[in-house]
């Protein structure tokens, strides 16, 4: 038997090994732009538009020389529990995609293109001037309880009255929607498309409408507005992941003002990195500054933009060595700013009043926040938490050191959970519940499921496989809550050939209240209420 185990090993390595020598079939122009397009849409968040790795592992051809063809074929389709997702299996992409792609990440790795600030100019368009829109709310409908869903997969924005549920109109925006912010004031909604293309929503005509949009980079995450007092909703930044630089618009325009570099080298003292794409960013309200984070040089950057529209448009950066591979994260009580460095499993804290860390603390595997989530526990104090993508648990922190001194930056629960990949965790001040997806859980059952936890207990009180999501391959993905914290809605998120749809819960009996569904409805992700984004509600 060992001998015949010998056997079989031995082929297999001699076929791996064969084939790394044989290379992979060359593709046709046509054939690498598919698979250039397919990289980009579901690859290249986590492995880099270089392929050099990030949050997932390096994915330059010569990883695979002995594993060959066969071993990349597998991953691709069944994924892995770490967080890579099962994308043949959840028919994502067919086996001719994944033939495809196996050839293709066995090839010589493309020199992504650059772009210039001339080449950015030219992609903006100012298409209402903010003369020509409205001065008071034109609509009387509560503007301020919209619900923005993204799109994703057809480059779109939906609005929704978040009290009648109505379809109030849809958008164009960049493909791949990542996020919408709201301005400050809550008048605008700021869109950015993986495509790097950003969109200024005007909320307050009687029907919302596209006022700018500009495309600042090839492949981006992150927008924010500026909203220290004297410069709410003036100014606008747009962080990229490739190339690698931020660009500052002006805020009611989107006019490009100033592009920056975010080449740099690993914590200030590392490899120069080229490829330093900007992750989250969030605006101070202590300071004219943007936390700026900067994903593979570890550093987060402060970027102070109060004189940026003088002349020679200065910016004042002060950088702080964090840790590797930032992703996102959210506010705990208005002024720590929580990042997850989740290559190295840990949450960085930023005091933004002090502006230096303020802690390390160590999550599980692969946090994601999300936004996180914020309460009150009526012992421990004010609490925030994160769900892990490669592991079953949910961190929570203690968050208080001048009332709570004792339990300040700790882990105060690992609350055990039933699967990995959880994306997003949300909560609301009115709801006893914080809500968990799994969205890229290798578990199909998984992906198809929520667990609310219980705020007071730490304990996970159910979980439940949402009825209908299973049986069209959708993943359960992204919660959020109305303005009022009387409900939140999850998006059942399934592939462009099947029908998603968005489940409405009650925020305290957990128990589904109505689905939002229609032909419109096509691959639902984010979900942004008005009032919570303004005023970083989660």
């Amino acid at each position: 038997m060992k001998r015949l185990w010998f056997i079989i090993i031995s082929v297999l390595l001699f076929a791996a090994w064969s084939a790394a020598q044989n290379g992979p079939e060359a593709l046709s122009p046509e054939e690498m732009v598919r698979a250039s397009q397919i990289y980009f849409d579901r690859c290249s968040g986590c492995h880099g538009a270089t392929r050099k790795g990030a949050t997932g592992p390096s994915l330059e051809p010569e990883q695979f020389t002995v594993k060959g063809p066969e071993y990349l074929k597998a991953v691709i389709w069944g994924g892995l529990p770490g967080g890579m997702p099962d994308w043949g299996r959840q028919g994502v992409l067919t086996d001719e995609d994944i033939a495809l792609m196996t050839s293709y990440l066995q090839s010589p790795v493309e020199a992504p293109p650059q772009l210039s600030f001339g080449d950015i100019q030219e992609t903006w368009k100012l298409i209402k001037a903010p003369e020509d829109r409205p001065a008071t709310p034109q609509t009387e409908r509560e503007w301020q309880d919209y619900i923005g869903v993204i799109l994703r997969d057809v480059g779109k924005v939906a609005i929704l009255d978040g009290d009648s549920k109505d379809l109030i109109t849809i958008l164009d925006t960049g493909f791949a929607t990542h996020i919408l912010r709201s301005s400050k004031s809550g008048r605008y909604f700021m869109a950015i498309g993986r495509d790097g293309k950003a969109s200024l929503i005007d909320l307050w005509p009687q029907v919302p409408e596209v006022v700018a949009e500009v495309r600042p980079c090839l492949d981006a995450r992150s927008i924010e507005s500026s909203k220290y007092e004297g410069f709410e909703d003036s100014l606008a930044i747009v962080g990229c992941y490739w190339p690698s630089h931020f660009v500052v618009l002006d805020g009611l325009t989107l006019e490009p003002i100033k592009v920056v570099s975010t080449v740099s080298y690993a914590k200030g003292v590392g490899e120069r990195i080229d490829e330093a794409r900007v992750a989250a960013i969030v605006a101070s309200e202590f300071f004219p500054e943007w936390i700026v984070n900067i994903k593979e040089a570890g550093q987060t950057w402060l970027v102070d933009y109060s004189s940026v529209m003088e002349p020679g448009r200065p910016l004042k950066i002060t950088m702080i060595d964090t840790e590797l591979y930032l992703h996102d994260g959210g506010w705990a009580m208005g002024r720590y700013f929580i990042v997850a460095a989740n290559a190295v499993n840990k949450l960085i804290v930023i005091d933004t009043k002090t502006r230096q860390v303020a802690a390390e603390i160590e999550a599980g595997t692969r946090p994601h926040p999300g936004r996180g989530a914020n309460w009150v526990h009526p012992e421990l104090g004010p609490l925030w938490a994160t769900g892990n993508i490669g592991s079953p648990e949910m961190t929570v922190v203690a968050v208080d050191p001048e009332n709570y001194p004792e339990n300040a930056w700790q882990v105060v629960e690992r609350i055990e959970m039933p699967y990995t990949g959880t994306l997003f965790i949300k909560t609301h001040p009115k709801s006893p519940w914080v809500i968990s997806d799994f969205t890229v859980s290798p578990n199909p059952e998984g992906a198809a499921s929520l667990c609310a936890i219980d705020k007071e207990s730490l304990e996970v009180n159910s979980c439940w496989q949402v009825p209908g999501a299973a049986e069209v391959n959708a993943r359960m993905v992204h919660t959020e809550f109305n303005k009022a914290g009387t409900e939140f809605w999850v998006s059942a998120w399934a592939p462009l050939d099947k029908q998603s749809f968005i489940v409405v819960y009650d925020a305290q009996t957990l128990e589904e209240k109505t689905r939002i569904s229609g032909e419109w409805a096509i691959t639902p992700t984010g979900k942004f209420n008005v009032y919570n984004t303004a005023n970083d509600i989660y």
